[in-house]
């Protein structure tokens, strides 16, 4: 049997944001009078929704709910006008997507990026959008690593979780395809590594998109 699908993390798996993301995240800090992060330090800020990157960059005694939908109300207001100055695909990623589509696999997107900002940068990073189905944070549907979203993809695409590849650079995405059935694979382009993506338990490790191609072409 050939797999019929596969389902991309987004930030760190499709695009390299991290720069958008902390250029915004220390531009927050710093109008709320907070230290800055090296951006670095934003690989593992970020992957698990707004409000825990907020909770993440903040000094701990300034994160009451109150304080944080301040905090993530700025930082939204600043990554709508930052968002694509630095991010781009990583390099190989337009001809996976490409070469994935062409061999009639459905595709999907699911990130813990709020909704609008994950549409907005796959529009504008592929226009020719093969993506059947695009979706980032959104109210009433719990975040990755749940396997909710990936659940519903699955039953929006018509496929069983044992026939979709679940594609993404860190823990939660391998505990988000796990947990909904689905085999995953970690990759290494991202913004963290082996040895989390290993304990995790990936599938497949892929070192390059093209490697990914591979995996998903092959039989189940």
């Amino acid at each position: 049997m050939k797999w019929k699908g596969v389902i991309f993390d987004l930030d760190g798996t499709l695009l390299d944001t991290l720069t958008d993301l902390a250029v915004a995240g220390n531009a927050t800090l710093d109008h709320f009078g907070f230290p800055s992060h090296p951006v670095d330090a934003y690989r593992y800020f970020v992957g698990e929704g707004l409000k825990t990157l907020m909770q993440r960059i903040v000094p701990e005694s300034s994160s009451t709910d109150e304080e944080l939908a301040l905090y993530m109300k700025k930082f939204v207001e600043i990554y709508s006008r930052n968002w694509n100055e630095q991010s781009a695909p990583y390099k190989g990623i337009p001809e996976m997507v490409s070469a994935l589509s062409a061999t009639g696999l459905q595709l999907a997107v699911l990130s813990n990026k709020p909704h609008d900002f994950t549409r907005v940068c796959v529009e504008a990073f592929f226009q020719d959008n093969p993506f059947a189905f695009v979706f980032g944070q959104r109210e009433g549907v719990a975040n990755k690593p749940d396997p909710a979203g990936a659940l519903e993809i699955a039953e929006k695409m018509g496929l069983t979780p044992e026939e979709l590849l679940y594609v993404g650079d860190t823990a939660t995405d391998m505990q988000t395809g796990n947990s909904a059935g689905m085999k995953t694979i970690g990759v290494l382009w991202g913004f963290r590594d082996r040895q989390e993506l290993e304990e995790n338990k990936a599938w497949k490790i892929a070192a390059t998109p093209a490697e990914v191609v591979s995996y998903a072409t092959q039989s189940c």
